[in-house]
């Protein structure tokens, strides 16, 4: 995938969320905020069986496909805490992994059912879905605690700079928090097996590519929270 490629696919995963923000300011609630979140997650589990290549001029990373979807999560909890709280965000990222755990049940399930006798394409739905049960719980360990990491970081931010410097808060909780993504999925699920630090520099490098470019997203997406609605 090219910078552009990567860019153009950032900024229209990215225009979602301001969308949200926008619900959010509307109705005073964060379903939608809620429900986009939980819809990224669970599409960056099903797209992350497909390993894909990011060439991002200086250099090539290899990172699941579902880095870009799953990186843009971080802007939606940054989202939430600035306008409902910590303990809302936190509240959402609870939901997000209760989600994730019962996606992963219940393609279990479906992986391991009997398939009729003439469906012939049980390979390949074993290939996309059926993710082996260490890499599917080292997502969940991963994802748990580097957004909670992300809704910590970020509040402590805002208190320490009087609700000031958005960028920074926003910069500061994603940017950690991608890296022990990266860092907790990658040792829990491939140490061992494969060489980890090339695998979190790459799966890094991908997700602060999105993380910077999120932060215009997050000053328009206040910028919408605060906008007076319209009679």
């Amino acid at each position: 995938m090219t910078p552009a490629l990567a860019l153009l696919w950032t900024v229209l995963i990215s225009l979602f969320a301001v969308g949200g923000a926008y619900y959010a300011r509307r109705y005073g609630r964060q379903d939608a905020l809620l429900a986009l979140f939980v819809t990224l997650v669970i599409a960056a589990n099903v797209i992350a069986s497909k390993t894909v290549a990011f060439d991002l001029g200086f250099a090539t990373f290899f990172a699941p496909g579902g880095v870009l979807v799953f990186a843009a999560t971080f802007l939606l909890t940054d989202i939430v805490n600035e306008r409902f709280g910590r303990k809302e965000t936190e509240r959402m990222i609870l939901l997000g992994l209760f989600a994730q755990a019962a996606f992963v049940a219940f393609v279990y399930l479906a992986v391991s059912a009997a398939p009729a006798p003439f469906f012939s394409g049980q390979a390949a739905f074993e290939s996309v879905l059926g993710a082996v049960p260490r890499i599917a719980l080292a997502g969940l360990a991963a994802f748990f605690v580097s957004e909670m990491l992300d809704a910590y970081l970020f509040a402590w931010f805002r208190d320490r700079t009087g609700g000031r410097y958005l960028w920074m808060r926003n910069a500061f909780s994603s940017l950690p928090a991608m890296l022990v993504d990266s860092a907790v999925f990658v040792t829990l699920a491939f140490y061992g097996v494969m060489p980890v630090l090339p695998l979190i520099i790459g799966l890094t490098a991908v997700k602060w590519l999105v993380g910077i470019v999120d932060i215009p997203f997050m000053y328009l997406s206040r910028a919408v929270l605060r906008s007076p609605l319209g009679k």
